[in-house]
């Protein structure tokens, strides 16, 4: 059955990065139905409020570090000063695991701590709960990716998105209050959990290393602080809207205030998975020219779907969620805008060969920006100026890192980037914005 699997994978050409990306697609795809599902139920705003801001919280304390550690996990498991011999059992997926754990009992302990300053937390216990199972079980699909095992990429997010979407749809669709929802966020995350320790069985080798946790937080603490300082941006600009509006606009922005999924979640897979790539020099022009044909392939499918979003966004808004929700297509059709710099992948080859820290300044020339832009646009065009500043702030953080690869690292934007392609459809992009907005 494995050997038709592996088969079968190879004719329709699943690679690590094309299963990554589908996984991804599952997780967005799950939340975006469940966000409908949510909006044609007899929840009010006010509850789906309360659900988005269960998310939010859990997001902003936890991400930012998860994201860190992963990315920064990801060279270090195939290049390391700790684990020269390789074998079957890797004491890599141990150490990250411990790594993981303990961050995610410090975040309990310190909202646990926070709430008796500010009790109003919606389902607060309930998030503690959803934190610490779901943190660590963020590896799951990575274990797969390093042990090159794409066909347990796909069959894990299919029943696990599948089973998500039944708890937590599932109770809005018989009527009943959001507490249930919340529940059955919490129960996946601990299936998730439990199917994290059965692999850890099968492929790690249960030994800890403080020399390997010292070299991974080395080399984790950049991109940790830059995950931190990036997301920073958009939370900032959540607690903007909050504290100038009442939480029904805060819905409304939370609902439009999304990249598209299919650009979102292809073109972070696509860099993540090619992350080990560049730890080679000795392949590194291999490695960029596939970066450059892989994003390429990428930009003739997103660019057209994009466009045709910007176009009928307005009209499919009202229609996919409900009329509340229509002003939520103007600051959509804004994040659609951040294809333009989401699909060129300076940062790839930047971590993959452990230049973290210009990856840090770059964030940090982000957030500057998004929250000096956000604040005087809001004053002017409320929350689609928050989105603008977004917008443009993103662009910024790009050419930061596409300068330092051209000046620092000799590596000429188009080994990397197909210029031409990307052009073209970026004025497209712009020029549809222009005409519908």
């Amino acid at each position: 059955m494995c050997k038709l699997n592996k088969t079968l994978l190879s004719k329709i050409n699943i690679t690590n990065i094309s299963g990554l990306q589908f996984f991804q697609l599952l997780r967005f795809g799950t939340l975006l139905l469940i966000s409908i599902v949510f909006t044609k139920s007899s929840l009010s705003t006010e509850a789906i409020g309360n659900y988005e801001y269960f998310l939010f919280v859990a997001a902003l304390a936890c991400s930012f570090w998860i994201n860190g550690i992963i990315q920064s996990f990801l060279p270090l498991f195939k290049s390391n000063n700790s684990f020269q011999n390789k074998r079957d059992k890797s004491p890599e997926f141990f150490n990250v695991f411990l790594l993981i754990s303990s961050l995610s009992v410090g975040v309990v302990l310190v909202l646990g701590a926070f709430h008796f300053l500010y009790s109003d937390l919606p389902y607060f216990y309930y998030l503690l709960l959803y934190i610490l199972f779901s943190s660590p079980a963020f590896l799951v699909e990575y274990v797969y990716l390093l042990k090159n095992k794409v066909g347990w990429i796909i069959k894990y997010g299919l029943f696990t998105f599948a089973v998500q979407l039944v708890f937590v749809a599932g109770p809005a669709i018989l009527g009943l209050e959001m507490k249930y929802s919340i529940v059955g966020l919490v129960a996946i995350s601990i299936i998730r959990y439990v199917w994290l320790l059965t692999i850890l069985k099968k492929y790690a080798q249960f030994s800890i290393s403080k020399a390997f946790l010292k070299e991974h937080m080395v080399l984790a603490l950049p991109l940790i602080v830059s995950s931190l300082l990036g997301a920073s941006a958009q939370y900032v600009d959540g607690f903007l809207v909050l504290n100038k509006f009442d939480s029904a606009t805060f819905a409304i922005f939370r609902y439009g205030a999304k990249e598209f999924p299919l650009v979102l979640l292809m073109a972070n897979a696509l860099s993540t998975a090619l992350i080990p790539e560049f730890t080679s020099k000795e392949k590194l022009a291999d490695s960029l020219q596939l970066l450059k044909d892989k994003s390429a392939r990428l930009m003739h499918l997103l660019f057209p779907v994009t466009i045709f979003f910007i176009v009928f966004s307005k009209w499919l808004y009202p229609r996919v969620f409900n009329p509340d929700f229509t002003e939520s297509a103007v600051i959509f059709n804004i994040y659609l805008l951040l294809i333009i710099s989401r699909l060129v992948f300076p940062h790839t080859m930047l971590i993959g060969l452990k230049k973290t820290k210009v990856v840090m300044h770059a964030s940090l020339a982000e957030l500057v920006v998004n929250i000096a832009l956000s604040v005087i646009f809001i004053g002017y065009w409320g929350i689609e100026g928050v989105a603008f500043a977004t917008l443009i702030a993103f662009g910024v953080q790009k050419i930061i890192w596409i300068v330092y690869n051209k000046m620092a690292l000799k590596i000429s934007p188009r080994q990397y980037i197909p210029i031409s392609i990307w052009s073209i459809y970026s004025l497209l992009t712009l020029l549809a914005f222009i005409i519908v907005y």
